[in-house]
Formats: structure tokens, C-alpha cells, sequence
């Protein structure tokens, strides 16, 4: 009996508090538009790192969280066509969640 294996090399990028992305880094890799993620910015969903909102937005700078939150907010409004209040209001109950689960965790853990 004849086993073939494929081998794949898998290459990637981890991105996290850490990275930095311009705003066109981010549009990108979100395939999104730069008005939209200037409207997630306006929004709220998203805060440019280092409080970084009064500068231009071609200056601002974000985070993989921040990638992260677009492309949650991205699916929320394509796959159930969440307007982007509702996908900032999504997020924040998500956000809440995780501190909960966390807190929840720390306190099984005693």
C-alpha cells in the first residue's frame, strides 16, 4: 500500500497590537475602500493608534486588532447586511463579552 503525501508551505503575517498599518495598508487588507474605514473611524468602531484621530487620515496608523474589528464589521455588513451602527454596536457587545469570559475565567480559576 502506497501512502503520497503533498507537502504545502504555508507562509503568513501575525498581526497584532504590535503592527503597524497605514490607512492604506489596512484598506488593503480588508479590500475595503478608504472611505469606508473613515467612516468605522467616524463611527467609532475603529480608533487610530496613538489617539492619532485629529491628524490626516493618510497619517493615522492601526493596529491587527483594528484590521481585525474591519473585518469583522466588513462581514457583518456584507453577510448580514448590518448597517455601520449596528456593526459598531455588534462589536462592542462582542468586546464586552470577551472582558466577561475573561473575568469569568479569572474567577474560576481561584
Amino acid at each position: 500500500m502506497s501512502t503520497n503525501f503533498i507537502l504545502t508551505e504555508i507562509t503568513g503575517l501575525i498581526l497584532e497590537e504590535e503592527t503597524e498599518l497605514s490607512l492604506a495598508d489596512l484598506c488593503r487588507a480588508c479590500s475595503a475602500q478608504t472611505d469606508w474605514i473613515v467612516e468605522l473611524v467616524n463611527e467609532g468602531v475603529l480608533v487610530p493608534a496613538d489617539e492619532a484621530f485629529a491628524s490626516p487620515p493618510e497619517q493615522w496608523r492601526f493596529t491587527g486588532v483594528h484590521m481585525q474589528r474591519a473585518k469583522v464589521a466588513l462581514r457583518l455588513q456584507n453577510d448580514l447586511g448590518v448597517n455601520l451602527a449596528g456593526a459598531a454596536l455588534a462589536l462592542d457587545l462582542l468586546d464586552e463579552l470577551e472582558t466577561l469570559r475573561e473575568r469569568l475565567h479569572r474567577l474560576e480559576g481561584r
